[in-house]
């Protein structure tokens, strides 16, 4: 059996007469068409981050380091395309953008399903934000499984027990102990070393994305409130420091 059938088109595989007219602008101004574009074009990137994550939990967890390095550096590589895409969206001036703005109604960028499962499934878990989803709805179910399910961080961490580093807790010390002592051996840890920088390249893709969507949401509203009732900039300024893996930056100072 062939994998296409006889007869698909382009267009019919990629599903572009659905993919092409889900650009809807709400008002008759052309930049408004950049805005949904950059945004949903987001949406997909991070649908493919998810699926990549995913199989990188899973082959972390069964100790298969280096099939996981290209999951994990194609997540590295989305990261960096989604962050240039914020020098895209910098080509709408303020006032270009204000004059369809008040469309978007209460629609936000912080109401994002996907990137609260992708901070979940990296593993910064934040119970809190399930309330922003209704109990018992759909997205609420993804988030909760996501809560539930290991993350990239938990499955590193499991990695380096079954190695036979004792956490304890799971500790920040203990934890930091233990990736110190792989990178001042790397050479008898070499396949931990290979992930705790698989991992590094992922928390360093993280801040640049998170780093300039700062700059670009101030370029473009300054401090103004988002329009999902957030901060705005200064909520996102106050998101800068988050790291995924702290111990393996902290870990630097003490080589």
């Amino acid at each position: 059996m062939t994998a296409t059938p006889a007869g698909v088109t382009y267009a019919d595989y990629l599903k572009l007469d659905q993919l092409l007219s889900a650009q809807q602008p709400l008002s008759d101004l052309h930049d408004e068409m950049l805005f949904i574009v950059i945004h949903q074009t987001k949406e997909l990137w991070m649908k493919e981050m998810l699926h990549e994550l995913r199989l990188a939990i899973a082959l972390v967890e069964a100790d298969r380091f280096a099939e996981g390095y290209k999951a994990m550096a194609r997540i590295s590589r989305i990261q960096a395309v989604m962050t240039l895409s914020w020098d895209v969206l910098s080509t709408l001036t303020p006032v270009d953008y204000l004059k369809f703005r008040h469309v978007l109604g209460t629609a936000s960028g912080f109401q994002s399903l996907q990137f609260r499962e992708i901070e979940f499934r990296l593993g910064l878990k934040e119970p809190n934000f399930l309330n922003q989803y209704e109990e018992g709805g759909p997205q609420r179910a993804v988030l909760q499984a996501a809560l539930d399910e290991p993350s990239l961080r938990e499955a590193s961490l499991g990695a380096l027990e079954r190695a036979g580093f004792d956490l304890g807790d799971r500790s920040v010390e203990a934890i930091a102990c233990a990736w110190l002592e792989v990178y001042r051996d790397s050479e008898r840890w070499f396949d931990l070393y290979g992930l705790a920088e698989k991992l590094v390249d992922i928390d360093d893709a993280l801040a640049a994305w998170r780093h300039k969507h700062v700059l670009t949401v101030e370029r473009i509203i300054g401090n103004k409130p988002g329009t999902g009732g957030s901060a705005g900039a200064p909520y996102l300024r106050a998101t800068l420091e988050k790291r995924v893996f702290p111990e393996l930056w902290a870990l630097r100072t003490d080589l």
